[in-house]
């Protein structure tokens, strides 16, 4: 239910339909100009209604919203803040990485309306063609609105009378925000930190050159460590407090990750698709749908990435397809 968190601060679930997440917490903040919420939720008419009801339940009306500040494009925080925009004239908000980012996406979706790039990069990954047979792809989904202003790492957001600071932690996706309420004792952590699950890490393309997203995401945690905040307000499951505490253990998981993915290698080249396959997920690899499977590889490959900057793992291609060798054991401790 809509909740209001004192101090000014309001949160409302807005339903997410068909995705085991099931809803994304919507957090409103009191300013002079109208409330500022952080994310928007997900494009659909279920998910408006709920937040429109949901703010007129707390005494808040959607046309008086002032701005949208964007944790992450994603479509379940980004769907939604268009649509507002168009109901109060607000602005909206997110990470300059971030909105370079959907500016690609758009262009990608424009050109390449039949998915065939993520076909090209199963087939790059060493998935067998029988696989794939009769996939379309993942849902089309319309990319968010393009923000109005960039925030940059320090920023304070446009929020008279309150501290709200901008905190960038990439990882999840390359512009993610946190954003620390100082005058408040809180953080709005997005899907950076999750009280009980690990937010996806993925690379895509899986051989994009240049970029480390776990290496990214691990330093990040540790940087939000950090900061002093006594309340974590996530965009999903629920509020809890111990900040440092769960940056770690999710830290500490994706280190038995790696770990999990170098006891896979060896000197032969295995495909990104084979040591994918390998790896533990929650449901078995031969009852995942491909599409469960492409994001698998993703995390697969996020993952070797971080294995090749620490020099455990090296690219090397398998039959033509992408593949991966162990260059040296890991460092015991």
């Amino acid at each position: 239910m809509p909740e209001d968190l004192g101090g000014g601060v309001w949160s409302v679930p807005v339903p997410i339909p068909g995705n085991p997440l099931a809803y994304t917490l919507v957090y409103a903040l009191d300013g002079p100009r109208g409330p500022v919420l952080v994310d928007a939720g997900w494009q659909h008419e279920d998910a408006w209604s709920a937040l429109k009801n949901g703010l007129a339940v707390l005494g808040l009306d959607v046309g008086d919203v002032s701005g949208v500040v964007v944790t992450h494009f994603h479509p379940d925080h980004a769907g939604l803040a268009g649509r507002v925009r168009e109901a109060s004239g607000a602005w909206v908000a997110m990470h300059r990485a971030d909105a370079a980012l959907l500016a690609t996406f758009r262009g990608v979706v424009e050109q390449d309306s039949g998915g065939t790039w993520e076909l090209d990069a199963l087939r790059r990954a060493g998935a067998a063609e029988g696989e794939l047979a009769g996939y379309e792809g993942r849902e089309r989904v319309d990319p968010p609105a393009a923000p109005d202003r960039e925030l940059d790492d320090g920023e304070l957001v446009d929020l008279p009378g309150r501290t709200l600071r901008a905190v960038w932690t990439p990882g999840h996706t390359p512009g993610h925000l946190c954003l620390h309420l100082e005058d408040g004792d809180r953080i709005f952590t997005g899907d950076h930190v999750l009280p009980r699950i690990t937010p996806h890490i993925g690379l895509y393309p899986y051989d994009t050159p240049g970029v480390d997203p776990l290496g990214d995401f691990l330093a990040s945690l540790a940087r939000v460590a950090q900061v002093p905040a006594g309340e974590v307000l996530p965009a999903h499951q629920y509020r809890f407090r111990g900040l440092a505490e769960r940056a770690e253990a999710i830290a500490a998981h994706h280190e038995e990750r790696l770990a999990e993915v170098t006891a896979l290698l060896s000197a032969e080249p295995a495909t990104l698709w084979r040591l994918a396959a390998g790896m533990t997920w929650r449901a078995p690899w031969d009852a995942m749908p491909l599409t469960s499977r492409r994001m698998a590889a993703g995390e697969a490959a996020a993952h070797l990435r971080a294995l090749e900057r620490r020099g455990i793992a090296r690219r090397q291609d398998a039959g033509g397809s992408l593949g991966f060798v162990l260059t040296s054991a890991p460092a015991s401790s």
